[in-house]
């Protein structure tokens, strides 16, 4: 397809989902950095060993991947026009985000009762790193807890119906890389240790 071709309107649709291509980039060459440190720090003496990872951080996965899941079907109501369940989709998808980050705190909480700190005498550099990856991504996360409160806000207002939903396709995208970058993540910090 010729991306010249096409309508005006059609134009700047690509151009924006284009964009959102190369902010989703951005945001993964910055995880690839700071996970490349973490590997690479790993060979200090220092590196802590007997970190229990946080159950928080666990449960936390199958909420995003939960979220992510009550997202993907709002579309699909949207195009069939039913208002009702995408109101609700897009409502469940809001608790989970706000659940996800809860359990990030209270992941937090438990490297914190486990002796460790971000900083001070009782830091660890894997502590030091988890926070700062885990940190860094919930920024991104509430990032996408306001892209949300947008698509519900504007799906109250009802300007998403059947061919018109680059708002809601823009969010999803956004929402379903965050996620995908906490399992990475999850994944990453579970493992590498």
């Amino acid at each position: 397809m010729d991306l010249t071709q096409g309508t005006t309107q059609e134009k700047i649709n690509r151009s924006k989902k284009t964009m959102m291509w190369f902010a989703m980039v951005s945001m993964a060459m910055v995880f690839a950095g700071l996970t490349s440190a973490y590997v690479v720090s790993k060979t200090r003496k220092d590196w802590a060993t007997d970190l229990v990872f946080p159950n928080a951080f666990i449960y936390s996965i199958l909420v995003i991947v939960a979220s992510s899941v009550t997202f993907y079907f709002v579309k699909n109501a949207i195009e069939k026009g039913d208002r009702g369940k995408a109101t609700l989709l897009l409502l469940a998808t809001l608790v989970l985000g706000l659940t996800f980050i809860f359990l990030q705190f209270e992941g937090f909480g438990d490297i914190i009762r486990q002796g460790y700190h971000f900083t001070g005498p009782t830091s660890n550099i894997i502590t030091t790193f988890m926070f700062i990856i885990v940190v860094t991504h919930l920024a991104h996360i509430f990032g996408g807890i306001i892209v949300l409160l947008v698509v519900i806000y504007n799906h109250f207002k009802q300007k998403y119906k059947s061919g018109q939903t680059l708002g809601l396709e823009l969010g999803a995208m956004y929402w379903h890389f965050v996620d995908f970058l906490w399992v990475y993540l999850f994944l990453f910090l579970y493992f590498v240790r």
